[in-house]
């Protein structure tokens, strides 16, 4: 089956899906070490989760630039990742979705949650011709994120650098078996078509 152009991929169960974040050490660690996010994690500043493994390794280059060296695989509830989409918005103004710019703005300002729409990556980190969600956390959603929906926190930084080794070898067949096994979320009931654009 074809992927759609923009559509969520991850691994998920009956009540769980893992997005991913990339963290300095010191706030990556204690977050595995305790199963929460540390005192010094800002609830008060937008955070991005992504539930693409690849795109996340492009975003923090396999886990190699700075301030993201730890990678971490956040388990969350469903319910929570759904409301999130409920109340999100798009980060970008798209005529036909929204009624008009001024529109938009309003609801961008006093919305706990905004979605983008980025190139899913291959292995070699390029590019593919459908769209993988970011999804952005703010206020009420930031806290519900870190207080309600978190059921388990893991460090993949090792699996990242597995991974990568074996794609800087060349070895793609191997490094593909290694990947989180992402499907196609279930988005029922209209849960992305306000955020199509």
């Amino acid at each position: 089956m074809e992927d759609p152009r923009r559509g969520i991929r991850a691994v998920h169960s009956e009540s769980t899906i893992t997005v991913y974040q990339a963290y300095s050490p010191e706030i990556g660690l204690p977050a595995v070490r305790e199963g929460r996010f540390p005192a010094r994690w800002k609830r008060d500043r937008m955070t991005w989760i992504k539930p693409s493994f690849l795109w996340m390794m492009y975003r923090c280059g396999w886990g190699s630039k700075a301030g993201q060296e730890t990678v971490l695989a956040v388990e969350i509830s469903r319910d929570g990742f759904e409301w999130a989409l409920r109340h999100a918005i798009l980060s970008s103004y798209v005529r036909g979705v929204h009624p008009d710019q001024a529109t938009w703005q309003r609801q961008l300002k006093h919305a706990p949650a905004r979605v983008q729409w980025d190139p899913e990556r291959d292995l070699r980190l390029r590019p593919l011709p459908y769209r993988s969600l970011q999804l952005g956390l703010s206020g009420e959603a930031v806290r519900r994120y870190a207080d309600e929906w978190t059921v388990a926190i893991r460090d993949v930084t090792p699996l990242a650098r597995e991974i990568h080794s074996l794609v800087s070898g060349g070895d793609l067949d191997s490094a593909a078996r290694l990947l989180p096994q992402e499907r196609p979320y279930p988005t029922a009931d209209g849960l992305l078509a306000h955020l199509r654009g």
